[in-house]
């Protein structure tokens, strides 16, 4: 019931991971060619040979320069993203972060950071052809003044699992440079070690931007589906996903009758998952909500039995005559001052969500080769046909795990899905995008490099564009 055919998966893996190539336009799919295989040849063989197409993936080199991709992270971070493709530099703007400066802390973040540095193409033989390699930026080490601490930050980077970001056309993804945590927590009288994050490493954080938003909420109003997920550090990097649905008025005033009212895990007294407090505008070009809700557990500090409060930040992209929102929940720590630290306030809940309106799709509605970046800190490449979907690693070109997908069975625009292991999820779409969770490990689990020896694989979280339908 799950199998998808080995020429099917031949041919979404002769485009692979290209997030942003093709924009997720279906009418300019770009390099999409069938490749010569059949039976047990599409196996574990590698990248396929396979030459440019007529048509660009991505603009001219002179020309990707001009556009400046404002997005958010699954890291909680927000981000501004320029490449140079002519004199191969890159410049990322930390706009909001919980991520550290530097280990054994958590107080001074990389928000408000702006780094520069150089761009590589991925070497020849990774990618299938020349177009797509042209499309492709690594991003190496960048360095920048951090305003938390005022002096030099440096991105990490791993030749193992680098962050590369697909430039496309509208659209820009993958992944931006990773951090390596840790926090030995704070000792409290009595208490020793309160809030300790355990040590890991993070290869790169998934990223999904736009060359066009907009600050028009008259364009947000609706109804909409939304996706969330979220990784919580002080409790050992618990990740969580769920759904939501939500109605947007023009003023961007959000409302929800399907989720539960206010508890631990939803501070919203709307009942609105992704946003909190009315939506105000920042000079950055999104929009920024106080009190933001949560869906895990909320921290408190023993004895003193304090908490925080977080932020969530909207980006109102706009892809394919779609707007489509994206929203980055961004944790905050200030592990306070003294013996008793009564000015302390932790809430270092973060993650993103992506949400699409709330228009009925039939069977097909999903149908096509879609690329991204995921929960398991890899790159993926996902193939929709019908009721039937699978996901494949693009550098193999083997089939990972299968999903069933049911419409027609909740709110407008949810799709039902289920994996082989009859793990249950849901998948939405907007614009060419896609995001789907499913409760399960999926794809043999997250990158070792990325974890450490307790980190859950489950639930598993991916956000692509379409690049072939």
């Amino acid at each position: 019931m799950y199998a998808i055919s080995k020429g099917l998966a031949c041919a979404i893996a002769s485009s692979p991971f290209l997030l942003g190539c093709g924009g997720g336009k279906a009418d300019n799919p770009g390099s999409i060619q069938t490749s010569q295989c059949s039976g047990s040849s599409c196996g574990v063989q590698g990248p396929p040979t396979s030459t440019a197409s007529a048509s660009t993936l991505c603009p001219a080199d002179a020309d990707i320069g001009k556009n400046t991709y404002l997005g958010g992270a699954g890291s909680g971070e927000v981000v501004s993203l320029n490449i140079d493709a002519v004199k191969m530099t890159y410049k990322l703007t930390f706009l909001e972060s919980p991520i550290p400066v530097s280990t054994g802390q958590v107080d001074k973040t990389r928000a408000g950071t702006t780094v520069t540095g150089a761009v590589m193409h991925p070497p020849a033989g990774m990618l299938p052809n020349a177009e797509q390699t042209r499309c492709a930026f690594m991003l190496t080490p960048a360095s920048g003044t951090a305003p938390s601490t005022g002096s030099t930050y440096t991105t990490s980077f791993s030749s193992a699992n680098p962050p590369i970001v697909f430039v496309g056309k509208g659209v820009a993804g993958g992944g931006i440079p990773g951090a390596d945590i840790s926090y030995a927590g704070k000792n409290i009288l009595t208490y020793q070690n309160v809030g300790a994050v355990p040590s890991r490493h993070f290869d790169f954080y998934p990223f999904l931007g736009f060359a066009s938003t907009t600050t028009d909420l008259s364009k947000l109003a609706g109804i909409y589906n939304g996706l969330l997920y979220h990784i919580e550090p002080s409790a050992n990097y618990a990740a969580a996903a769920t759904s939501t649905s939500e109605t947007f008025d023009a003023n961007g005033a959000c409302s929800s009758a399907s989720n539960p009212a206010p508890t631990t895990g939803n501070t919203s007294s709307t009942g609105c998952l992704s946003t909190g407090d009315p939506l105000t505008l920042n000079a950055n070009g999104y929009f920024d909500s106080n009190n933001a809700p949560r869906i895990e557990n909320q921290f408190s500090l023993p004895l003193l039995g304090q908490r925080g409060t977080s932020k969530a930040h909207m980006i109102l992209g706009q892809l394919n005559g779609a707007t489509v929102p994206v929203v980055v929940r961004t944790g905050y720590v200030f592990t306070g001052t003294g013996a008793v630290p009564l000015d302390a306030q932790v809430d270092d809940e973060s993650g993103i969500a992506m949400l699409a309106s709330a228009t009925p799709l039939a069977s097909g509605g999903f149908d096509g080769g879609y690329v991204g970046a995921d929960s398991n800190f890899k790159y993926t490449a996902s193939l929709i046909q019908g009721g039937l979907g699978t996901f494949i690693n693009p550098t193999t070109q083997a089939a990972e795990s299968g999903f069933a997908l049911k419409y027609g069975l909740g709110n407008p625009g949810v799709v039902n899905v289920g994996d082989t292991q009859g793990k249950l999820g849901l998948a939405i779409a907007a614009g060419g995008l896609y995001a789907i969770f499913i409760e399960g490990t999926e794809n043999g689990g997250v990158a070792p490099t990325s974890a450490n020896a307790d980190t859950a694989s489950s639930p598993y979280f991916s956000v692509g564009a379409q690049i072939s339908k």
